[in-house]
């Protein structure tokens, strides 16, 4: 299996491509400082460009999109400056969508997968104030993900949008609920059952549904 996987210099992503290399898939990583295969900054069009052709002729199985950023973390309402609401965007909502569109001859050949790392901060159902970039900029992505699964489902690709759980990473913190080898067992095992049947899904790192 060809596994594709955004961000993977640390958190979720390194430990969701380590797991994936031992177990004797093929993995292609990318990162914003050249550390991994693939140099993508997900936001810059003509990295994409440079991405999709080095993987030319690739089939993927499964595009994990795991790069996101949280800079508005510990801002009060007096704070949150438009160049933040840009840059979150640009990342964790439009660089998912460039990295789809980009690779999408490959996950046509292979009738791949695609996973999409949200939060439960998407959620509309959870609105306990703050965050209003990060919660925003992952509600839309929780969207866009639902709207690909109804385009890509023509194609055979199953879209799934996915909480990884608070995770112990530099983003999540060190108070935060598990490690990054229980999120990634649990999402792994969400990625594998991933299918047409089930595309559109916003799951739990868990197994559970989570309410829109």
């Amino acid at each position: 299996m060809h596994v594709v996987i955004t961000g993977v210099n640390r958190g979720i992503g390194k430990t969701i491509s380590d797991h994936y290399r031992a177990a004797g898939h093929e993995v292609t990583g990318t990162t914003r400082d050249g550390s991994a295969q693939i140099t993508l900054d997900v936001t810059d069009p003509v990295q994409h460009a440079a991405m999709a052709e080095h993987l030319q002729g690739r089939p993927i199985d499964l595009l994990i999109c795991n790069a996101g950023v949280y800079l508005d973390k510990g801002h009060d309402i007096s704070g949150y400056p438009a160049e933040i609401w840009a840059q979150s965007f640009a990342t964790n909502v439009t660089g998912v969508f460039l990295t789809v569109q980009s690779l999408l001859p490959n996950l046509r050949a292979a009738r791949g997968r695609v996973a999409i790392v949200s939060s439960q901060m998407a959620s509309h159902t959870r609105a306990p104030g703050g965050s209003y970039i990060y919660r925003a900029s992952k509600a839309a992505v929780l969207n866009l993900g639902r709207n690909l699964a109804t385009d890509l489902r023509a194609d055979g690709i199953a879209v799934g949008i996915y909480h990884p759980g608070w995770v112990k990473t530099d983003m999540g913190g060190s108070a935060a609920e598990i490690s990054a080898e229980q999120a990634t067992n649990g999402l792994i095992q969400r990625f594998e059952v991933l299918s047409l049947d089930t595309t559109g899904c916003f799951e739990t790192w868990d197994g559970r549904a989570h309410p829109y």
